[in-house]
């Protein structure tokens, strides 16, 4: 006789336990808004601002992309060799470029928190100081958000845009565009990286490559690249 009562009661608690249990509690509960890429909350074309993720969730329950930045030039196909007249030891004019944004195969708007854009050329070929820094040829910060790309041929220094050189082989206050400029032999490989901001940058003449790679950092809506092949004649 005790044990059936031992038995009965066991079995009343356990019913009284899931009678508590929450509906809907498999797999850690039901997901707030934002919680997987939900919609709302979220940055300008559903990503979070500087490329981040929106909120917890399962696991790879990324937030939507927003559109991609692209940039494109009339100066030579991208991935083709750089004509002399945007060579370090040709014209050295930079070259034009145009950017553009895209969601999926269609154009989009901008993301409205794009406050500048900034350039980041270099050679990728070249192994500065037997180490695994390359050679960077040329900076260029707070290009404003308005903007729909960059003309040929930038003058040095400052621009009345604000606009301004950064750390290069010219760099500084005055720092000014330097093509590529390989000798004779294999072709090196340049890039030029964009990034748009959700901010402008504040850093000194002085600026390192790595101060401004830093003051970046977190703040990035869109990257592209562009890249050129070349060698000395």
């Amino acid at each position: 006789m005790r044990v059936v009562m031992v038995l009965a009661m066991i079995v009343a608690v356990a019913i009284g336990m899931a009678a508590q249990a929450p509906a809907g509690g498999q797999g850690g509960g039901q997901r707030g808004p934002g919680a997987g890429g939900a919609p709302g909350g979220g940055a300008p074309g559903g990503g979070a601002p500087g490329g981040g993720r929106q909120g917890g969730g399962a696991a790879g329950g990324r937030g939507q992309r927003g559109p991609a930045f692209t940039v494109t030039s009339t100066a030579w196909p991208d991935g083709g060799e750089v004509p002399m007249k945007h060579a370090g030891r040709g014209e050295n004019k930079s070259p034009a470029f145009e950017f553009a944004w895209y969601q999926g195969t269609e154009k989009a708007e901008q993301p409205a928190n794009v406050q500048s854009f900034a350039i980041v050329f270099h050679d990728i070929e070249n192994s500065t100081n037997r180490g695994t820094a390359d050679t960077l040829h040329w900076s260029f910060y707070n290009i404003p958000g308005t903007a729909k790309g960059l003309p040929e041929g930038l003058p040095p220094g400052v621009q009345p845009d604000g606009s301004r050189p950064g750390p290069g082989i010219r760099g500084g206050e005055n720092g000014s565009y330097f093509g590529p400029g390989a000798g004779p032999g294999p072709f090196h490989h340049y890039v030029f990286e964009f990034y748009a901001l959700d901010t402008k940058l504040d850093l000194p003449a002085t600026a390192t490559r790595d101060q401004l790679m830093m003051a970046m950092e977190g703040h990035i809506v869109g990257k592209a690249a562009y890249v050129g092949r070349f060698h000395g004649q």
